[in-house]
């Protein structure tokens, strides 16, 4: 059950002011939150801060509101998902502040068991979200979508080096850390170095687009996913003017999507976008993202259980002297693989292949030094 006193926080939406003053149709997003915006039955929570301080912007500005005016415009396909909108988080007079607050209204969500999506925010905003974890000493996996590693210690914004105080706190409580779309032009190869002593891995945009479906099991085992505009090429969002290459909107929509199909997954986070271009595109991608979310969890709801085997193939392979059992889904065709301790891991296909030609897959190498 949520807390009521996290409402303290947060300033409810106002749906008059974001539709126009046109009505929302039948089965618009909008037409459904404004019969029934209950959290208490909700699978998807919105929650919205506009907090950019951390980037450099010291004005308030409405990146949350102009992401949702798109959003609710969009028809709602899934009518199992019931959405509630939680509104913004207060902007406090210290960035602290913010961040406390957003940390208490999230710890208490996925508490309560709930998805929780928050839009808008500087990129530094996933530092509170982590800490809603770390408070409740859980170990997680996080994944970041992102251009760049922000780990540039000399930096004054806290866009730029949040990942610091996340990565080495102690007592730390990130079990795995994936970096996904980095650009390497703008990398510099010490950092990667870094991470990859860590046994953390980041993957690269080019490498990413070529293999896509491989960074689904990545996204599925995560708890956190934190996505930064900047990872889109301008053409597709066009108030990221940071660089002219990156993701296709289409290709985020996919890892948005399979981040709703996670039932690890408890929050996503879009950053970054905090004012629009004159036509509105860069809030409509943001909105589109969004959409495939929930599309995620209606194809997530419908999974069978790991148990149910009749939902699943099974393939037996005997790899370097291992026997090792593949899962694969009827519903979404994802696939698992088991480990020595019987437990099963997400994998690709990929990995199947490599294991059925007597080669054990990286992701089960990694899987075993780690554990």
């Amino acid at each position: 059950m949520i807390n009521e006193s996290i409402y303290d926080f947060l300033i409810p939406v106002n749906f008059s002011l974001l539709n126009e003053d046109e009505d929302y149709r039948i089965g618009q997003i909008g037409y459904s939150l404004m019969q029934e915006n209950d959290p208490e039955t909700a699978n998807l929570v919105l929650v919205g801060c506009n907090e950019y301080r951390g980037q450099g912007i010291k004005t308030t500005t409405g990146g949350a509101d102009a992401i949702r005016r798109q959003f609710f415009k969009l028809y709602h396909w899934h009518n199992d998902i019931r959405i509630a909108d939680m509104g913004n988080v207060m902007v406090g007079e210290k960035l602290q502040d913010s961040y406390a607050a957003l940390q208490a209204v999230v710890e208490d969500l996925i508490l309560s068991g709930k998805k929780v999506l928050v839009l808008g925010g500087s990129h530094d905003i996933t530092l509170p979200i982590y800490r809603a974890f770390a408070q409740k000493r859980q170990l997680i996996e996080a994944t970041v979508i992102d251009a760049l590693v922000d780990l540039e210690r000399d930096s004054r914004f806290a866009a730029d080096n949040f990942l610091l105080e996340m990565l080495t706190s102690e007592p730390n409580y990130v079990k795995q850390f994936n970096l996904l779309g980095f650009q390497s032009y703008f990398t510099f190869p010490g950092l990667l170095e870094a991470i990859d002593k860590l046994r953390f891995d980041c993957v690269r945009v080019g490498r990413v687009q070529e293999r896509m479906e491989d960074t689904e099991p990545i996204i599925r085992s995560s708890r956190l996913l934190s996505v930064d505009i900047k990872c889109l090429a301008h053409a597709y969002a066009p108030v990221n003017t940071f660089s002219p290459n990156g993701f296709t909107g289409q290709e985020v929509c996919k890892l948005m999507q399979f981040a709703g199909m996670s039932s690890e997954l408890e929050v996503a986070f879009l950053a970054g976008f905090h004012q629009d271009d004159n036509h509105q595109l860069s809030s409509m991608q943001m909105a589109h993202l969004c959409w495939y979310f929930m599309d995620g969890i209606h194809k997530m709801l419908h999974e069978a259980s790991l148990e149910d085997r009749t939902g699943f193939n099974e393939y037996h392979t005997l790899c370097a002297e291992v026997d090792t059992l593949f899962l694969q889904s009827r519903h979404t065709g994802r696939w698992w693989m088991q480990m020595p301790d019987k437990s099963f891991a997400p994998c690709s296909y990929n990995d199947y292949l490599m294991a059925s030609h007597n080669d054990l897959p990286e992701r089960w190498l990694r899987l075993q030094e780690r554990n």
